[in-house]
């Protein structure tokens, strides 16, 4: 890693009471632990954070069967270890990535972010098609590798050591918040 840009925010994906007590590797208390970290660093300096959950998928047809659109209730909630404040952005998503149909590039863009740290679920989902999209559209992308999990370990370690690296820089929570506490 290199640098973090002096308006940076930290996109939190997917961590919600329906999909954190699914198996995933790495386990999800450790990932819970270095985001609420991040929030707390993010939150202290200033930075703007944005908590995603997703309420729906795309409507494409998929080789893969995917299971009912229909969430029982809470399934959506933010689980309560993200202690969400006033001041955070959320964003509902129906689609894999976080910037398809939710105003999240021009709230960004209205806040002269330049650059995202993403952490979340699903490392080869959410976390992915979101890094890919701000990489996209213009945002330089850190990833908090230990701050992120998925249900397939394989699928977890393609993205890490395979797409990341193409698309943005990856690194420990440690790592980024002691970049941030530099460039403070």
């Amino acid at each position: 890693m290199t640098t973090l840009d002096p308006k940076t925010a930290l996109i939190v994906i997917d961590l919600q009471k329906g999909i954190v007590p699914l198996p995933n590797a790495p386990p999800m208390d450790s990932v819970v632990k270095h985001t609420r970290t991040l929030l707390d660093v993010f939150r202290g300096h200033g930075l703007p954070v944005v908590l995603v959950n997703v309420a729906g998928g795309a409507p494409g047809r998929t080789e893969q069967p995917r299971g009912h659109r229909e969430f029982p209730v809470g399934w959506t909630d933010l689980i309560p270890e993200l202690n969400r404040q006033a001041q955070d952005h959320v964003v509902t998503k129906h689609t894999p990535g976080a910037f398809t149909n939710t105003g999240l590039e021009a709230y960004l863009k209205a806040l002269a972010v330049t650059q995202v740290v993403i952490v979340g679920v699903a490392t080869s989902n959410g976390v992915e098609v979101t890094a890919r999209q701000a990489y996209e559209l213009g945002f330089n992308v850190m990833l908090a590798t230990d701050a992120m999990a998925d249900p397939n370990a394989d699928a977890h370690a393609w993205s890490v050591t395979r797409v990341f690296p193409r698309i943005g820089e990856t690194g420990t929570t440690q790592a980024i918040i002691d970049l941030l506490q530099r460039s403070a």
